[in-house]
């Protein structure tokens, strides 16, 4: 017979000392912590609450009881990693962290989640009576979720990622709305339990969200033209010899971007009067300077 872990139980007080009550069920000892207890255990009465073994191994009861449970999802924050291990994470009790196997992770490393991102899982137990976090599936978040409702195109929403797949990025928001993040809609791919902020651009039929991460094509322009900028105002001669007939590979190969961008960004720096352009390139106006 195993000690009884990852659930509430009911045992019997038989004994203490002076930082610790003691109950037992079926045989097993489980130590209770004073200091979290309002008033004091009853001698052969009974208390009730959450069974664990804490970090030093000792069965424990806390009154404390954490939503994160055998068979009950909750979420956890993460805490640490080990490469050799998994992840360490927090689920609310006083001296124990659960750990979720490298085995549950993505097999990128850099894919792993990192200190305060956030997974949601429950717990299981080994043959050898050890508990470790078990990662919510697809069916789990599939039961939680709420269709999305009065959510705008455009709207910005904080999503966590719980699934990485070769399609792309499955989500759920703050609100526990499903979404999805197709690669084309990201720069770099998130990791397992990273927090974002996505901004709305559809919804399909079956109520998942689509999302991207990336700005919108007015903010990407912004970012282009504040470039150019600085490039002319780092420039002793405040000029560069590219214009709106500039071929694309050399504008490719000197500010990283397309043709397209470029105009669009000589158009915005021309709407705000910061440049001039004529057949030999752009000027910036005035004596504008790093200084």
């Amino acid at each position: 017979m195993t000690p009884v872990l990852g659930t509430v139980l009911k045992a019997k007080v038989t004994d203490e000392n002076d930082a610790f009550f003691f109950a037992q069920v079926d045989g097993f000892t489980y130590e209770i912590a004073k200091s979290e207890l309002k008033k004091p255990l009853k001698m052969n009465g009974f208390v009730t609450g959450f069974a664990y073994q804490n970090e030093q191994h000792q069965l424990q009861i806390t009154k404390t009881e954490p939503l994160v449970q055998k068979d009950q999802y909750a979420w956890g924050r993460v805490v640490a990693s080990r490469h050799d291990l998994g992840v360490f994470v927090s689920i609310g009790l006083p001296n124990k962290d659960v750990v979720v196997s490298l085995d549950d992770l993505p097999t990128i490393s850099s894919l792993w989640p990192k200190k305060d991102d956030l997974l949601m899982l429950a717990l299981k137990e080994d043959n050898k009576g050890r508990l470790w976090g078990q990662l919510a599936q697809q069916d789990i978040f599939q039961a939680v979720a709420r269709r999305p409702r009065d959510v705008k195109k455009g709207q910005k929403i904080q999503a966590t990622v719980y699934r990485n797949k070769l399609v792309g990025t499955l989500v759920i928001t703050e609100n526990y709305e499903l979404g999805f993040i197709h690669p084309s809609e990201r720069y770099e791919e998130p990791r397992l339990g990273e927090v974002l902020e996505a901004r709305v651009i559809g919804v399909s039929e079956h109520g998942v969200l689509n999302l991207s991460l990336k700005p919108l094509a007015y903010q990407v322009m912004d970012e282009d033209a504040k470039f150019l900028l600085t490039q002319l105002q780092r420039r002793s001669d405040h000029f560069l010899p590219f214009n709106d007939k500039s071929d694309p590979a050399a504008i490719k190969k000197q500010f990283g971007f397309s043709k397209g961008q470029f105009k669009r960004a000589l158009g915005r720096l021309y709407k705000e009067r910061l440049i001039t352009q004529d057949e030999a390139g752009i000027h910036l106006v005035g004596a504008q300077s790093d200084d």
